[in-house]
């Protein structure tokens, strides 16, 4: 299996001084199309072997995080990059990113790498009650935010927990509009959707599942 730990093996040291960010646009699909449905828990995304070379040859920071947005309007979030399989020229993502960003099967998608700061609060709203009113709330919060890399201010994140989908919004982060919460301490306050009027805090370790990125075969 390929790993991080293979990537400056890939080129001669001068190869990897090229200072521009990564920038490409491709045709997305949502995650089903290849079967990783399991992959809407999470926010990363399934890019061609052309950008794992093209990634190659910069600077980038560990983890690959990346801006995606749609590039006829201004909807935009984050994400990580959990293989390089997908075929040349296609960007396989969650549904939920996709309606995130306005996008339909086939629309244009524009990634760019970026580097963002470890989250050290974030302050959630749930679009439902019932998400609150689950017994054991915060270690399905715990849990699925494993499978996110990044969070972004104003993203309505989804959750699936014994069958439902739960939507929260992001609003509110620090220190910025978009942050890492890999390996980081996080504190969490709840902005209730309706019927508590004081915010409930806790902080947590927030760990998402190590990265599993492999060429395609």
């Amino acid at each position: 299996m390929w790993g991080f730990s293979n990537f400056n093996n890939l080129w001669p040291r001068d190869f990897l001084n090229v200072s521009e960010p990564f920038q490409e646009e491709y045709t997305c699909y949502p995650v089903s199309f290849i079967g990783k449905d399991d992959m809407e828990n999470g926010n990363k995304i399934i890019l061609p072997q052309t950008a794992l070379n093209a990634l190659a040859r910069r600077h980038i920071s560990w983890p690959m995080l990346f801006e995606v947005s749609n590039p006829y309007t201004d909807k935009r979030t984050h994400s990580g990059v959990l293989e390089f399989i997908s075929d040349e020229g296609t960007c396989h993502m969650p549904y939920w990113m996709m309606q995130q960003l306005n996008l339909k099967e086939g629309d244009i998608v524009r990634v760019t790498s970026v580097s963002l700061p470890k989250g050290t609060f974030v302050k959630l709203k749930p679009c439902s009650k019932d998400f609150m009113e689950l017994s054991n709330h915060r270690a399905v919060l715990e849990t699925a935010l494993r499978n996110y890399a990044t969070l972004t201010i104003g993203d309505n994140i989804v959750i699936h927990y014994l069958g439902k989908t739960y939507e929260i919004k992001i609003v509110d982060l620090k220190p910025a509009f978009a942050c890492t919460i890999i390996e980081t301490d996080v504190e969490v306050e709840f902005e209730e959707p309706i019927d508590h009027s004081e915010p409930v805090q806790y902080v947590t370790e927030i760990v998402p599942e190590e990265e599993n990125v492999r060429q395609k075969k």
